[in-house]
Formats: C-alpha cells, structure tokens, sequence
C-alpha cells in the first residue's frame, strides 16, 4: 500500500498532533485528511505554516493540561453511586465496568468523560465502596471513590412459631390447689358451728352449780 507524507493541521489521537509530519496510506490522506482538512501534504509552502501550527498546539495542550487538573480536583471530591441487583447471597447480577462508570458520571453530575480514562484492572463484582484510578491527560492522574450499592429487597428472618401447649389441671400433687368438695364444706361448718356452741354450755353449768350453792 502506497504511503505519503503529511502535516496534521488537528490534534488526531492515534496518529499526532498539530504540525507533526506523519506517513499514512495515500487513500486516508487523499479520502479523509485532506478532504477534512485535517491534514496537508508536506510542501514548501505548508512548511511555513509550521510554526502557527506549533503555537496553535501549545495553546490546546495547555487548555487541556488545566482543564484536568480542575476535572481531577473536583472528581476527588465526588462519590459516584451505582445501584445494582444482587442475589440473595450478595453477589451481584452482572458487574461494574468503566463503562457503566462513565455513564454515571454523566447521568448523576453531567461530567462527561472517556471510559478509557477509567482504569479498572478488573470489573467490579462486589457490593462496596471502592477508589477507581483515573488517567486524565498524560501528566494528570486522579482517584473517584465508587460506591456500588444493591437495590435489591433484604427478606425478612421468618419469624418461629412457638406452640402453646393447651393447659392440664391435676390435683393431688404436692404444691397444687385443690378446691374442697361441697363435702368438706359442710362438714366444715357443722364443726364451726359445735365450737361456738360449747363455750355457751359450760357456762350455763357454772350459773346453775353457783345457784345451788347458795
């Protein structure tokens, strides 16, 4: 495939930045670069369009170099939640990638930023709060705390049924009441009933013995 020389005109990521002299396929130079004017081909006279190049570079890699140091200040300061399914054992239904991050971060604080900004080793499977690596521009890094919470419904411990053991009367046992019979009532009476009458009798006696007496 035939190669040729150019001279990006904008910052294209992958191949350079302003006023770099790359080598790409003549068809993308000729179909893409050129017609979007994101590219010139290397001449005398573009040569000397260098400089302005350089300048205009320097500028936009400045505004980036502050725009990320500001982004990566204030996302220091963030909590990004992330609600998510769980099982009944905890464990989460699917996972948490860099993706799902980015799609937060746009959804809860409106900050739009690359996923491949988000550097996650591995996906996040677990409920939790974690601090997730951010590489924001080739000489600023930064940290987002993510906190991944279940919206899943905790079940209610079933409570125990406690069986109540219907109650059983037994009289005779030592330490139990037992009501008296209609029997024992009575008989109970009649024998209140021959106390209170003795005392009268005998004193009746002692009237008559002391009469006789006299």
């Amino acid at each position: 495939m035939a190669k040729t020389e150019v001279i990006l005109t904008q910052h294209i990521v992958g191949l350079g930045g302003e006023s770099d002299n790359v080598r790409v396929a003549a068809g993308y130079a000729r179909n893409f670069l050129f017609p979007q004017r994101l590219a010139v081909p290397v001449t005398s006279a573009n040569k000397r369009q260098m400089e302005a190049l350089r300048q205009r570079r320097a500028e936009r890699e400045a505004h980036e170099f502050n725009h990320m140091t500001d982004l990566s200040k204030a996302l220091s300061k963030l909590i990004c939640v992330i609600k998510v399914k769980t099982g009944e054992d905890g464990k989460l239904f699917g996972s948490v990638t860099s993706g799902t991050i980015a799609d937060e971060l746009k959804h809860q604080f409106d900050i739009a930023l690359d996923k491949k900004k988000i550097k996650l080793e591995h996906a996040i499977r677990a409920i939790g709060e974690f601090e997730v690596e951010l590489n924001l521009h080739a000489e600023v890094k930064g940290t987002l705390k993510v906190r991944v919470e279940s919206i899943t419904p905790v079940a209610a411990p079933a409570a125990a049924v406690v069986e109540e053991k219907p109650r059983t009367e037994k009289r005779g046992h030592r330490g139990d009441i037992v009501a008296p019979t209609t029997a024992e009532l009575k008989a109970k009476a009649e024998k209140g009933e021959k106390g209170e009458a003795k005392p009268k009798t005998e004193k009746k006696a002692k009237v008559e013995k002391k009469a006789k007496t006299e």
